[in-house]
């Protein structure tokens, strides 16, 4: 028993490490407050870092712990890398802004360590019960984070609707989760594979209350990766979230909480593949015919990206929709792209800055290749990559999950995909449009926190690098999605 327990607390050692750190800093913050806000941020990216090389450097096989509740394998290690990545560049941009804006408040980074924490034990969550538990964790956390800075009304409104809708969520997703226990008699994820791989060989059809269930459940984390109809809380979130708090929004929750749709919908719910495929191919078309349209009158750029983010988990969605091992690879491909760019896009974002005040005006970034070089070359690639236009890593991402999609059969998805991201690349190249051939305006500050330009290099180099030397990520993904469909 003491032996079991100890394995236990070992494959879960990454999420132990940064439960302990966000106590201990919330602790710490309690007795120093302001005045260490700062240094509290680098000791949560130590502790984020820590945890990835801890994942990198250990596990390789499936192992179940604390009862059935917590899963370790290749797949929830590759999502969680990506998770903790998108955590720790989010918290190392948010530090230039923190001192900035006057928001060194020791909350802000020891929430953002607990909503990472939360979404880890998503990705590794083997039963309805921990899924729930891991989404809250991350959701509470996030609430608050969005109405941070409580002397702003638009902070103040982003993080109400947000925890109103997210609140209407959770508990659609619960309700689910409770019909599916109901009519299947457990909530594990491997009792319900069992449960729904007899069904199958017998030939029965899935209960009318378990189908209902299903769609409950899926309508919570279509929330949660703000898919359409699901996503009406996103725009208003993006644009009144204090900058750094919608840089962490759009890279890492996302990313876990698509992992976790891959994890309930590929492993558990595979047997209903019929059933949630119709669902998935009507959310996916959804999502990407509105984030192409939407953003196009937008001239607000945070704005922009929160309804082209929408579209990019539309595409994303193609490629679950095939229900594949081919597909599961292409979606984490494109999820660990998506990440980069994202990043990268709000790193440029956060340097938008005249007068040492923010701008986030889409008209600002007029004429910018004539004031600052560099950073309109950095934009334009990771403008381009957004675009799917080749030869970047974004077109690379966008073919992956294409292909997937033509070899399960889905043509009309895949058509609709192709001409959604045409119509998108419309307000991409706009972007581009102004940075090099309008006349300049008031110029933007030339000023760049020097950790804020590290990431805007790296990201925007890493878009040309992935397509000349893709193997590491897609083997990686490989790997991964063999684990998850049991290989």
């Amino acid at each position: 028993m003491t032996t079991q327990i100890g394995n236990d607390l070992l494959l879960a050692l990454p999420e132990i490490v940064l439960a302990l750190a966000a106590l201990s800093l919330l602790l710490t913050g309690t007795f120093f407050g302001r005045a260490k806000a700062g240094s509290l941020l680098w000791i949560c990216v130590v502790a984020i870092a820590f945890a990835a090389l801890y994942i990198v450097f250990t596990f390789s096989t499936r192992e179940i712990a604390f009862n059935g509740l917590f899963v370790v394998e290749p797949f929830g290690n590759f999502m969680k890398l990506l998770v903790l990545l998108g955590a720790g560049l989010a918290m190392v941009l948010s530090y230039d802004f923190m001192q900035r804006e006057r928001m060194a408040l020791f909350e802000f980074p020891v929430l953002l360590l607990l909503a990472t924490l939360g979404m880890v034990l998503m990705v590794s969550s083997n039963d309805l019960i921990s899924l729930y538990m891991g989404l809250e964790l991350q959701s509470l956390a996030l609430y608050v984070v969005a109405a941070i800075r409580r002397d702003s009304l638009k902070s103040s409104e982003a993080g109400l609707k947000y925890f109103v809708l997210g609140a209407l969520s959770s508990g659609m997703l619960l309700y689910g989760a409770s019909m599916i226990y109901g009519f299947a008699g457990t909530t594990s994820f491997n009792g319900l594979g069992q449960v729904f791989t007899q069904m199958s060989a017998m030939g029965e059809m899935p209960e009318l209350g378990l189908i209902v269930g299903l769609v409950f459940l899926l309508a919570g984390l279509c929330f949660k990766i703000s898919a359409v109809p699901f996503h009406m809380w996103t725009p208003d979130v993006y644009e009144g979230a204090p900058t750094a708090v919608t840089a962490f929004f759009a890279a890492a929750p996302k990313v876990a909480a698509f992992a976790l749709l891959m994890r309930v919908l590929l492993d558990p719910f595979i047997g209903l593949l019929v059933q949630w495929q119709q669902i998935i191919v009507a959310v996916s078309i959804l999502s990407m015919v509105l984030g192409a349209f939407a953003a196009i009158g937008q001239a607000n750029i945070k704005r922009l990206m929160a309804y082209s983010s929408i579209g990019h988990v539309g595409y994303a969605l193609v490629g679950l929709a095939a229900g594949t091992e081919d597909a599961a690879v292409s979606v984490m491909v494109y999820l660990a792209i998506y990440l980069v760019m994202t990043l990268g896009t709000f790193a440029c974002i956060l340097t938008m800055r005249r007068d040492g005040r923010l701008v986030e005006g889409i008209d600002d970034l007029r004429g910018l290749f004539s004031t600052q070089p560099m950073l309109a070359v950095a934009l334009s690639i990771l403008m381009f990559s957004l675009a799917g236009i080749p030869p970047l890593a974004g077109f690379i991402a966008k073919l992956y999950v294409f292909e997937a999609a033509v070899r399960a059969g889905l043509y009309t998805l895949t058509v609709i995909g192709v001409l959604s991201s045409a119509v998108a690349a419309f307000y991409y190249l706009r972007i581009v449009k102004l940075m090099w051939f309008d006349e300049a305006g008031s110029p933007l500050d030339k000023k760049m926190p020097r950790e804020v330009g590290l990431v805007i290099a790296t990201t925007s180099l890493a878009m040309v690098v992935l397509v000349a030397i893709p193997d590491p990520l897609t083997s990686g993904a490989a790997a991964a999605a063999a684990s998850l469909f049991g290989k």
